[in-house]
């Protein structure tokens, strides 16, 4: 009985393989495309490739719509295909492509369709049954989109919150997008969106929130930007610190000309401008100069190190504060002043300046020992009368061409060109008495040379 059984599992499997038209292979015999989009009036097809030979099979099936709520569509066989008569839009099938047609499409026909299909092939006994979906959307293509704010007044950082809403006229399935100086918001702590990201909370605005927000809208057949909205947060104050341009300042210390009447501002980053209180401090206590941004001292009249302190207070954020420093009199020497603004860059300046001026000497003293005529007369007179002959008999035509008798002529004229000729070749050093630079070179080939002139 053993050995029957397994005999009998044996002939199961071997079938099984024989006739393969089982439902997990045979899903690849149909194929529809999962998504589909379509715009409100236009047609769609919802088509189905069948990869077998439809003429030598048959088939039936039905296709229903399943979302948002279950109705059978059409009922087909490779015969006919019978249409669900209620459907007021009813889709077309055209056999044997089972493929589903839409000629018109409205918001009605959006949602989730599924292909049921029994397959029966000549060498299988049993039909194959091949189920698929297909998810389709109608859109409305969107409108100019336009942003409202909420709260319409004024923001103020750390206090308040703000609701930027997108919305659309026209449009389905609109899903939003939004850019703050053309950079995308995404979500944080502070920033929260709606599911569709159409309405953007911040919680509580901060600085970094100010700038122009931009809304995109869209869809899968459209898209539309909306025109900038400005968001305005009052913030501050921050950096608040003290300047002048008169003076030297190291370290919260001013030192300023006793003869000089002195500026100094309070400056801090703070939407809208701060409120300025200028004070001064003494050992008995604090006193109100002023009011406003800029102070006016007078050294002369004030004694020595004074401590003053400029308070800022913004009166939206109502925040504030406060920075100090002192005041010392000092005579000061204005470029002092300024070589200490420029002192970054002068020893760069220093260290190429002196470059250059080094480069030039060494090319002025080379030029001077290569090219001054002192020397190249020594050069050439001094000459071994060995090489000279070394040249003549070499028969060369280098030599030949230099041979001669020269004179060196001054060319300014504290002697003339016959008494400087006249001037022995040995007594050469005598020329440092001419006290000139320019000489002119006089070469002159005797009609036939000889031995003696070598010597």
């Amino acid at each position: 009985m053993e050995c029957v059984g397994v005999t009998m599992f044996l002939l199961m499997f071997t079938l099984f393989l024989i006739f393969p038209g089982t439902d997990c292979k045979c899903t690849e015999c149909v194929s529809l495309q999962a998504t589909q989009h379509g715009k409100v009036g236009d047609s769609m097809l919802l088509k189905v490739e069948t990869h077998f030979d439809v003429q030598n099979v048959t088939f039936q099936g039905s296709w229903y719509k399943i979302k948002p709520k279950n109705t059978l569509l059409v009922t087909f066989d490779n015969i006919n295909a019978i249409p669900n008569l209620r459907l007021e839009n009813r889709p077309e099938i055209k056999l044997p492509d089972v493929s589903l047609n839409f000629k018109h499409l409205d918001e009605d026909t959006q949602g989730e369709y599924e292909l049921q299909i029994n397959i029966i092939f000549p060498e299988i006994p049993s039909p194959v049954a091949v189920t698929k979906r297909v998810t389709v959307t109608v859109s409305v293509p969107v409108s100019v989109p336009f942003i409202s704010k909420t709260p319409e007044s004024e923001l103020v950082e750390d206090r308040d919150n703000v609701t930027l809403t997108c919305s659309v006229e026209h449009g389905t399935n609109v899903q939003f997008r939004w850019l703050r100086n053309n950079l995308v918001v995404g979500p944080s702590e502070r920033h929260t969106f709606s599911q569709d990201h159409g309405t953007l909370v911040i919680s509580p605005v901060k600085k970094e929130d100010i700038g122009q927000y931009i809304c995109k809208a869209q869809n899968h057949i459209s898209s539309n930007l909306s025109k900038p909205a400005e968001l305005i947060v009052f913030y501050g104050p921050y950096n608040l610190a003290v300047n002048s341009d008169q003076g030297m300042k190291t370290e919260g210390v001013f030192m300023v000309n006793p003869e000089e009447l002195v500026f100094f501002e309070c400056i801090a980053d703070s939407n809208p401008p701060n409120t300025c209180v200028w004070i001064s401090k003494t050992k008995n206590g604090t006193e109100v100069l002023m009011t406003g941004p800029r102070f006016e001292v007078k050294p002369y009249e004030l004694p020595q190190g004074k401590e003053f302190l400029c308070r800022a207070f913004n009166n939206m954020t109502k925040k504030q504060d406060e920075t100090k420093f002192t005041l010392v009199m000092a005579s000061l020497d204005r470029k002092a002043k300024y070589s200490q603004e420029g002192s970054a860059l002068s020893p760069l300046t220093f260290i190429t300046i002196s470059s250059v001026v080094i480069i030039v000497c060494m090319m002025f003293v080379l030029l001077r020992k290569s090219c001054h005529p002192r020397r190249m007369m020594k050069t050439i007179y001094r000459r071994p009368m060995t090489e000279q002959r070394g040249l003549h008999r070499s028969g060369h035509e280098d030599a030949t061409e230099d041979f001669g008798i020269y004179e060196f002529v001054s060319v300014p004229g504290k002697m003339d060109s016959t008494q400087a000729s006249c001037r022995s070749l040995a007594g050469l050093d005598s020329v440092k008495d001419l006290h000139t630079t320019i000489y002119d070179v006089i070469r002159h080939v005797p009609e036939t040379p000889t031995l003696s002139l070598l010597k």
